[in-house]
């Protein structure tokens, strides 16, 4: 056969999907839609490595480079400190900048490095500081906005991020000094645990659009059908209808190439204005890899004619008819297992193999068996609903028809719903190995949130100012208690001994009874006790001795460094070294993690004991208590504290965390997850009005007979719910199933063996959704004028 045949018979098939009247264009028009809304997604999907990557880029590229960094002030080095807050849930990153001379390079993004008292703002924290919920985050960042933040400066155009200049940083409260921005941190190698997961996301995700841009292809079976056998009465033979049935369903895949385009184009361009799980890009990023944008586009005209070959390898095209509108033979089930036994075949020797030690893993195995696992069972699913519906006979007559109609046509019942099969199997999978490998990455912090939920520190000038630090909390909005000690150090007084290079040193702790109790196991406490309390080496701690060398009950302490480093500021010459004598009293107790989860050590006092006002460089730290009745109690609380001091810290308690890694593999998957559902949805919905398309006269004459419009709904609703339940009862059997294969690689066991519920859920939705969109279409069919013929 020469290609010249071949070429006029697809372009004669082309020619009929365009020009073969209004029902051909219909059919042509809902393929190129199926195939475009996949090839749209194969694109994002393409793009979705140069998303992260430039998000990347422009995260290393603002930050402070720190590989030249000037041991003094230059023309162009500046101070910087960077601060991150949250505001309602919404991360804020800011960077707070000190130029030390008159040439400081300008921070990414900006046209001109911003004047004292002013800051930069994103876009994005521009539109929330001029909106009335920006209300309360205007007090946290008293500078005034003097320009924006380009993308140069911005991971992402939600990004809320500000630049201030400010002139309270000093050399005792800065991250560094830096003289240029732009570095790069060193990758570092992926756990073989998120390796597996990304792996099998991958299949997941991109299967199902593979297998609705396949079905979309065959859209209008019945019509073309129909419309072979009349080619085949004026003297085509069986090879050229085929032929030209590729070639109708090659110029719908070419046509869906533009639609994907299109629609990819016109999605690029509104990148910016989604957020899907906290992910956004700018327009420009979103830009397909060349090789993946290559064999998607070229992929998917090929697959159009390889399916319709295949599916008319079956069909007796003959010139007063098709044999396919007569009993079908019954389908055969070996050659479909043979998929599932050779997934499991790169599978299993799989098992036991993965640790979370390793950095590589069989990536071609996995995801070559994990391939044909998913194949292998929407393969199976066309046999399924065959036997299934099969046996389903007495009922309603809505039923019955719909029972009828599946008979009739299980094939294409089976193609309509394989997509949600392929992606439901995925999910239960995926599900299992979140659950089971979270437990990997997810650590208990060691915080008590019952205690307190957020713990601040601050530097201050003196005692009496930690102490106004404490009371501040202690008076804010939505606060009901506040853990508030000033904290400093003491020092063994007099020369160094043996090899010593500093003084044996401890800290102390001063407030009130309630505040000490959350540091140490007291027996009793009044005002006016004195305690030491030893960590006894807990969490790395040192072992008493370190303590006990400075403090311990009866001994005079140094109240400031007696042997301070050259750079520190010194004494006056003659000035004698405060002290204070730690009372014999005082009781030795043992320390108790305090609500961050820390054991400390060293000296409490209450404020009886010891004039705070003697301690040197005193600190306030204060651990807070929330009532949840107050909505914004937090960012009141985070408000005090930036009044207090811009540069003190702020940390919300948390009960356990997440490896970061973990937590980027997991959000990556949940939009691919959001994205390919709503694919699904969308195909389950083209799908389902191109049957009732398909169904029109059919539909005309059942209402010309009589037949009640709510009876042919609920058989459209049975129709849509039989294969949809069969092919998630083999979903959930080959999720679980492939779940428990993917868990024995790692050496996992299944937590949950209801991981499939949600799945489930979201196939009951989908079938309410497509039932409820397509009612308008199938009322508008049923109608007697349905029958007319031209």
């Amino acid at each position: 056969m020469s290609l010249a045949t071949w070429a006029r018979d697809l372009a004669l098939g082309a020619r009929f999907a365009v020009a073969g009247g209004r029902a051909g264009r219909l059919r042509t028009l809902l393929t190129a839609t199926g195939v475009g809304f996949g090839v749209a997604l194969l694109l994002l999907a393409a793009s979705l490595p140069n998303m992260l990557f430039q998000r990347e880029v422009r995260e290393s590229v603002r930050a402070v480079d720190g590989s030249e960094e000037a041991t003094g002030p230059r023309p162009d080095s500046f101070l910087h400190l960077g601060r991150t807050t949250v505001y309602r849930d919404d991360v804020i990153s800011g960077t707070l900048l000190r130029p030390e001379g008159d040439a400081p390079p300008v921070p990414p993004g900006a046209d001109a490095f911003p004047a004292l008292g002013e800051m930069l703002v994103s876009p994005a924290l521009r539109e929330l500081l001029d909106s009335p919920e920006g209300a309360l985050l205007k007090e946290r960042l008293p500078y005034k906005v003097a320009g924006t933040i380009g993308q140069a400066g911005l991971i992402g155009p939600a990004e809320l991020r500000y630049v201030a200049h400010v002139g309270f940083l000093t050399t005792d409260n800065l991250d560094g000094r830096g003289t240029r921005y732009g570095w790069s941190v060193p990758e570092e190698p992926m756990n073989a645990f998120l390796i597996l997961l990304v792996v099998v996301a991958c299949v997941v995700l991109l299967l199902p659009v593979l297998v609705f841009i396949a079905t979309a292809v065959r859209f209008g079976g019945e019509q073309r059908d129909r419309r072979l056998a009349a080619l085949r009465l004026v003297g085509a033979d069986t090879a050229m209808t085929r032929r030209i049935a590729a070639g109708e369903s090659l110029a719908g895949a070419l046509l869906g190439l533009l639609v994907g385009l299109g629609l990819f184009a016109v999605a690029r361009q509104f990148a910016g204005a989604f957020t899907i799980w906290d992910v956004n890009a700018y327009p420009s990023d979103v830009v397909p890899m060349p090789a993946l944008a290559a064999l998607a586009l070229a992929a998917v005209p090929v697959a159009s004619v390889v399916v319709t070959l295949f599916a008319l390898r079956g069909v007796a095209i003959e010139p007063l008819g098709v044999v396919r509108t007569a009993v079908p033979r019954r389908r055969r089930l070996w050659w479909r297992l043979l998929f599932l036994v050779a997934g499991a075949a790169l599978l299993v020797p799989l098992m036991g193999e993965v640790r979370a030690t390793d950095t590589s893993l069989d990536t071609l195995g996995v995801a070559t068996g994990t391939t044909l696992a998913l194949i292998g069972l929407t393969t199976l699913l066309p046999w399924l609903v065959e036997a299934g519906v099969k046996r389903l006979h007495a009922g309603p007559v809505a039923w019955q028809l719909a029972v009828r109609r599946l008979q009739m046509s299980s094939g294409t019942a089976a193609r309509a719903v394989s997509g949600i099969v392929v992606a439901a199997t995925g999910a239960i999978a995926l599900q299992m190995l979140f659950q089971a490998m979270e437990n990997d990455f997810t650590e208990l912090t060691g915080e008590d949130t019952s205690r307190a939920q957020i713990a601040i520190g601050a530097h201050a000038r003196s005692a009496d100012e930690a102490r106004g630090m404490i009371t501040r909390f202690e008076r804010t909005e939505g606060v009901t208690g506040v853990i508030g000690i000033v904290e400093s150090q003491v020092w063994r007084p007099g020369p160094l001994k043996g090899g010593e290079e500093f003084s044996p040193t401890a800290s102390i702790r001063v407030g009130d009874c309630a505040s000490l109790k959350e540091f140490a196991t007291l027996p009793s406490c009044t005002d006016g006790d004195v305690f030491v309390f030893l960590a006894h080496g807990a969490q790395g701690n040192p072992d008493d001795s370190f303590v006990t060398r400075a403090a311990r009950p009866g001994a005079t302490v140094a109240l400031r460094d007696p042997h301070p480093h050259p750079s520190a500021p010194q004494l006056p010459k003659g000035t004698p070294l405060p002290q204070w004598r730690i009372p014999t009293t005082a009781r030795v107790v043992d320390s108790r993690p305090d609500p961050t989860g820390m054991y400390q050590y060293g000296v409490l006092a209450t404020p009886s004991a010891i004039d705070a006002a003697r301690l040197d460089t005193p600190d306030a730290q204060a651990m807070v208590r929330l009532d949840p009745a107050v909505p914004d109690a937090a960012d009141h609380v985070r408000n005090t504290a930036a009044a207090i001091d811009p540069t003190s810290w702020v940390r919300d308690l948390k009960d356990t965390q997440r490896d970061a890694a973990f937590s980027s593999v997991r959000t990556g998957i949940l939009v691919g997850s959001t994205l390919t559902m709503l694919l699904v949805a969308a195909s389950l919905l083209v799908t389902t009005l191109e049957q009732l398309r398909d169904r029109k006269r059919l539909l005309s004459s059942l209402i010309a007979f009589g037949t009640r419009r709510s009876t042919l709904s609920w058989s459209v609703l049975w129709q849509t719910t039989v294969p949809i339940a069969l092919g998630l009862v083999l979903a959930v059997a080959g999720g679980l199933g492939l779940g428990v294969v993917l868990l024995r690689m790692g050496g996992q066991r299944v937590q949950d063996w209801w991981a499939f519920l949600p799945v489930v859920g979201i196939g009951v939705a989908l079938i309410a959704a497509v039932t409820l969109l397509s009612m308008p279409v199938l009322w508008r069919l049923m109608r007697a004028d349905g029958l007319r013929t031209e």
